[in-house]
């Protein structure tokens, strides 16, 4: 889809608009959203990045996700420009340094060009950064950088982000938009209401920090069982951050004796040394049930077209 055919989509007499998952956590599927309830979501966003008929929003992010939709119901719904490219990993190089872009929206890969050519840029007034997390290591360089970044939490089903986090030193959860509320399951996930009636139950096991803000703690069905012991994966990577230099997941697979056992993949060269150390070093960090079993070496980890990581 382009956005041209989206657009006209948007406009058109109907009351509902054609959306499709990602399929990080399942098979992809196509749902419909409410207009009305889109469009909420997109004045959300304009209302807390100031757009108006005078802005520019740029989208690095296609038409075919959830992401690149609501960038264009934003832009219409403001009366706004709209510009766009085709997604890749060396993001904004059509631009000069002399454009101003006041919103932009990218996926954590896009980031990594941006931040090295920071010089010959756009100048970029607010970005959002949806699609995936965002490493620790990508995180300081954003801080580094001054760059006003949000990292979003949201999903196809809610019509894109309902809580933004600013990327900066001392800001440990997201922040809900206007209209917006949550709480938690029996399993500890969040649940999301809307002040339209709409409701959205996730798998996302969250903290709440406060009637507005949260933080995600990792995923329900992500949860590895091994030995009768519970191992959240987002947890221990968060631990081994500092430690492997490589993109990296913790994953699992069967075990005849402790049903699960964790495993280690690293998206590294061919011939990495120093697995040996590595080990030693990820015992002294981490509790005995938590200690990857198998390291596998790949020569790029699974994602989806989008750019979210496939467990």
């Amino acid at each position: 889809m382009t956005f041209e055919e989206f657009i006209r989509e948007w406009q058109s007499p109907a009351s509902e608009i054609e959306a499709h998952t990602s399929g990080s956590t399942g098979d992809p599927k196509t749902i419909r959203l409410d207009k009305e309830f889109v469009r909420a979501s997109a004045l959300r966003t304009n209302s807390f990045f100031g757009i108006n008929s005078t802005s520019r929003l740029h989208s690095c992010v296609a038409p075919d996700f959830i992401g690149g939709k609501m960038m264009a119901v934003r832009a219409v719904e403001a009366g706004c420009r709209l510009t766009w490219e085709k997604p890749s990993n060396r993001p904004l190089e059509a631009l000069g340094k002399e454009e101003t872009v006041d919103l932009l929206a990218v996926v954590p890969s896009q980031m990594i060009h941006i931040l090295d050519n920071l010089p010959v840029m756009p100048e970029i007034r607010a970005v959002i950064i949806g699609g995936s997390a965002i490493d620790p290591h990508l995180r300081r360089k954003i801080v580094a950088s001054g760059l006003n970044a949000y990292e979003t939490y949201g999903m196809t089903e809610t019509a894109s982000h309902i809580a933004l986090r600013k990327i900066a030193d001392g800001v440990e959860g997201f922040s809900l938009l206007p209209g917006i509320s949550v709480a938690l399951d029996n399993r500890g996930c969040l649940e999301i209401m809307f002040d339209s009636g709409e409701r959205v139950v996730t798998n996302d096991l969250a903290t709440l920090l406060s009637p507005t803000e949260f933080r995600i703690d990792g995923r329900h069905d992500h949860m590895i069982l091994t030995g009768g012991r519970k191992v959240n994966p987002f947890k221990v990577e968060e631990k081994l951050a500092g430690l492997i230099r490589f993109p990296f997941v913790i994953t699992s697979e069967p075990d005849e004796k402790w049903g699960s056992r964790v495993v280690l993949k690293i998206e590294a060269p061919e011939g990495m040394s120093g697995l040996e150390d590595l080990t030693e070093k990820m015992k002294r960090l981490l509790d005995p049930w938590e200690v990857p079993k198998r390291t596998i070496l790949v020569e790029r980890l699974d994602y989806t077209k989008n750019g979210k990581l496939k467990r």
